[in-house]
């Protein structure tokens, strides 16, 4: 095994020796030290079957379980009615009637639905087939049934019950239209509901054209055909060219304004839709053919191509919102504009963007956050501390940030007495966290996790900390975190920030001269310390390491014996992850926030914003205006992640701002991949 020399720094050849599993104890320690062996008593751990034709014969249960599944997903009903027979005695029946039931909702009679209901009532499973049930009798306009079961649906998480719901309610001639407004901002998510609900406050007079504009202007802006082609029939237009505007923009430019103002509309969802190749091209459109229309929809053309400007940073964005004033923003155009001007240092325009938000909008912790900033650039200085106040109990990015303002730094606080052995039995014993060892054991995350989720209604803070402990001993890191993130007066951040693997991350990143709490910050969002997690785009491990970023930095480090099937190894992903992200922030000249977002997003698209900057900018800035929401958004987890995980190695408070620091214009890099 070779050493590699790579941007002044040695990679360790010590690192890459073991190339083994490593499953130490989830504890958070200090960098360098073994993780300390729990002092709470061991709780009951998932089911393990003695080898033999017992163990043979749960196999053969658990594969039958998901086909089983596979087959409800696939509305194939007569083969999921085959393998639930197969199954009488199986250890969570209720999922076996679930999924026998499911494929032929649409024809099983009320009373079978409702028998399923009463026999699981109060389970996680009961709560997901209402659920579908309500989907289903929106669907029938079953207003009766509906209007019974709304009231039970515990979750109230479904885009589409929301919808019938207002719909039920219109239907009966209320009027709904203000919480409609509030609720129809994504047309890609309507689907038959929302477009009947739509349909119907047209209908009675509840929605005027003003509505419908609006909701064809935020379809061409998510580019939702679908609905941009109903909103243009409502409103007596072409479906077809509406149809256009957001999918072939030149072609619906090329057809001319038109003579109505939803002819107009539509031609500006199409400059809107242009912008995003061409901002020249669009630019010119609207120019053209500014004399036909109103000062408010030239102003809605501008505001469409400022948004297509702030997406990709173009310098020109800051004087396109200053032509876009008067036009009615979407939410996401509010938020740009925010942005832009904070990037020129206009927070003027910062407060003003922000105050005209929508309160549900307005009130977001970032929002808060920097209308205290604006107002205390004009100097009102107790205004903004009484924001800043409102949002530094949260341990988030701009709960830190606001502790910050007030003079606080980050800190850890006093641990909360471990579970006795009592809690932790009653956690142990709980059939919903048992049906989630089972679901994990299966790989099955999605149940379980629903399940656990489900399990933890109505905790204590002490239930809570005892199910977070229960999760660690049974090697269920995300669900540890995620459960102890829920307590509000009693904490224990060795639970919410882990540091499992100690004995192979903490040599590998001091080799690397990597800063270890921004690595286990790092990881922690990546994969939530999941060992096998694997990514809708094939990325794997705690790391999240692409196949091809994996080959190249084997190849760059010697590792020759590499394999692609080696990511799944701890070690080994460790020590690729590792050394691909100190390559990267060799390329950012020691920048963390630089090197997290080349990490996500690519050091192209990291080197493209870094390259736009004409001044050094305050690094929260930097990152607020990152044009990528997933990429920003994970920038300012991991940063706030390392924050805490740096206070609890270190044991002294610090400093998210200083992490932050200052990002300078684009100086030299390695190039990367």
């Amino acid at each position: 095994m070779s050493q590699t020399l790579l941007a002044g720094t040695v990679v360790a050849a010590s690192s890459l020796l073991f190339l083994a599993s490593s499953a130490v104890a989830a504890q958070a320690v200090s960098p360098g030290t073994t993780p300390p062996t729990p002092a709470a008593p061991t709780a009951v751990p998932a089911p393990v079957v003695a080898p033999g034709p017992q163990a043979d014969a749960s196999r053969e249960q658990d594969e039958l379980f998901a086909q089983l599944r596979d087959a409800a997903r696939k509305n194939d009903a007569d083969k999921a009615a085959a393998l639930a027979a197969r199954l009488p005695d199986y250890a969570i029946p209720s999922y076996v009637d679930y999924y026998r039931l499911k494929p032929r909702l649409r024809d099983a009679s009320n009373e079978e639905i409702l028998d399923f209901l009463k026999r699981y009532e109060g389970s996680a499973i009961a709560d997901r087939l209402r659920n579908d049930w309500l989907l289903e009798l929106g669907r029938k306009r079953d207003w009766v049934n509906f209007d019974r079961e709304l009231p039970l649906f515990v979750k109230k998480d479904d885009y589409q019950v929301k919808c019938y719901a207002l719909l039920s309610r219109a239907s009966k001639g209320q009027n709904v239209a203000a919480e409609a407004r509030v609720l129809l901002d994504n047309p890609p998510m309507y689907g038959e509901a929302c477009a009947a609900l739509v349909n119907q406050l047209v209908q009675s007079g509840q929605f005027t054209n003003n509505d419908l504009l609006a909701q064809l202007r935020l379809a061409g802006e998510m580019h939702a055909t679908g609905p941009s082609r109903r909103t243009a029939l409502l409103l007596g237009a072409s479906d077809t060219r509406a149809a256009q505007a957001v999918d072939l923009p030149a072609v619906a430019m090329a057809r001319g304004i038109g003579s109505t103002r939803a002819d107009h509309e539509i031609y500006l969802v199409a400059i809107g839709r242009m912008a995003r190749t061409s901002l020249k091209l669009a630019t010119v459109a609207l120019n053209k053919n500014a004399s036909k229309l109103s000062a408010e929809e030239r102003a809605i053309g501008w505001a469409n191509i400022a948004l297509a400007a702030s997406l990709t940073l173009a310098p020109e964005a800051y004087d396109d919102w200053k032509k876009a004033e008067g036009a009615p923003l979407t939410w996401n155009q509010l938020e740009w504009k925010t942005r832009i001007a904070l990037r020129r240092g206009d927070w003027k325009t910062v407060r003003a963007t922000i105050e005209a938000m929508p309160p549900q909008q307005h009130d977001e912790p970032a929002w808060t956050y920097w209308l205290g900033r604006a107002l205390q650039a004009e100097g009102r200085r107790e205004d903004a501390q009484a924001l800043y106040r409102g949002i530094a109990d949260q341990n988030s990015f701009y709960g830190q940030l606001a502790m910050e303002e007030l003079g606080m730094q980050i800190s850890i606080p006093p641990s909360a007495a471990p579970p006795t052995p009592a809690e932790l039995a009653q956690v142990a014993t709980n059939p919903g966290f048992k049906r989630a060892l089972k679901f994990f054991s299966m790989r099955m995350r999605f149940e379980g996790t629903r399940e656990w989720n489900w399990a933890l209604t109505g905790f204590t803070e002490r239930q809570l900390l005892a199910a977070a402990e229960f999760a660690r001993q049974n090697d269920i890191l995300d669900r540890m975190l995620s459960t102890s993130e829920r307590t509000r007066t009693e904490f224990d951040y060795t639970q919410r920030f882990p540091a499992p693997h100690n004995d192979i991350l903490h040599p590998t990143a001091q080799g690397l001269g990597l800063d270890q709490a921004w690595v286990y910050g790092l990881i922690r969002q990546e994969s939530r310390f999941v060992s096998d997690a694997q990514s809708g785009v094939g990325a794997s491990g705690l790391m999240q390491v692409m196949p091809s970023t994996g080959k190249w930095v084997a190849e760059k480090i010697g590792l020759t014996d590499y394999g692609h099937g080696m990511l799944s190894d701890i070690r080994t992903n460790i020590v690729l992850g590792t050394n691909y992200l100190n390559m990267v922030l060799n390329s950012a000249e020691g920048s963390q926030v630089l090197a997290t977002a080349a990490y996500n997003a690519g050091p192209g698209r990291a080197r493209t914003w870094r390259g736009l900057l004409t001044a050094p900018m305050e690094g929260a800035v930097f990152v607020e205006s990152i044009p990528f929401e997933e990429t920003r958004t994970y920038v300012r987890n991991v940063m706030s992640n390392a924050t805490n995980y740096a206070a609890l190695f270190d044991k002294r408070p610090q400093s998210l701002k200083a992490r932050l620091g200052t990002i300078t214009p684009r100086g030299g890099g390695i190039g990367l991949p």
